[in-house]
């Protein structure tokens, strides 16, 4: 008997979650059994439908991040497989998710059969990344030309969005002093001497989106 794959669908644009429940569910192995419009909600759904994958965005406007969602719905006991698909390809955004345990990690101009592939691979439990980020993955871990940890990448990510070093402690949970030593360390990662520089380096580098 043929196991249908549980989804749940977590995207802030209802187009876009029009067009992919359209798409899954014209697949007779694959249900649609919730769709979320904010992480939170995500998070809420992995608990209460019982799916065995959930389809995350990166980006909620406002509120947590994707990355954010995936982290506590992998926390949770026996949870679904969470399958990233998102239009941003930064080092700092893949990162991000597979450190916060995606199965996954497809972009939005994937075609339809790479992305019902890809649901049903990461599904089953399997790693599901879309060539061009498993490249970059790799390249990444081979030539650590400018290898800042997750969350040095997390601390810049806030001062681009314009964060203070108060802004950054209270949004991590960590001291100031503590984000001041981030920041020292990525500056001379960089080889930079500001934010704003750190920031541009960041960005050429393909570290920021």
């Amino acid at each position: 008997m043929l196991h249908v794959i549980r989804v749940v669908i977590a995207d802030d644009h209802p187009v876009v979650r029009a067009g992919l429940r359209a798409l899954l569910d014209h697949d007779d192995g694959i249900a649609v059994v919730g769709e979320a419009a904010t992480a939170d909600e995500a998070v809420v759904l992995a608990a209460s439908t019982d799916p065995d994958l959930v389809l995350m965005d990166l980006q909620f406007g406002g509120g947590r991040s994707g990355a954010d969602a995936t982290r506590a719905i992998r926390a949770a006991d026996a949870p679904p497989y969470v399958l990233v698909l998102t239009n941003y390809d930064s080092d700092g955004d893949i990162l991000s998710a597979v450190e916060a345990g995606a199965s996954g990690y497809l972009l939005k101009d994937a075609p339809p059969e790479e992305l019902l592939a890809a649901v049903r691979a990461a599904a089953a439990g399997e790693s599901a990344l879309a060539p061009a980020i498993a490249g970059r993955l790799l390249a990444r871990m081979r030539a650590p030309r400018v290898s800042l940890s997750a969350r040095e990448i997390e601390v810049l990510q806030l001062v681009a969005g314009g964060a203070s070093n108060g802004d950054v402690a209270a949004r991590l949970h960590i001291t100031d002093a503590t984000v001041k030593s981030h920041l020292v360390h990525v500056f001379s990662k960089l080889g930079v001497s500001s934010r704003t520089a750190a920031v541009s380096e960041a960005r050429s580098l393909g570290i920021l989106r």
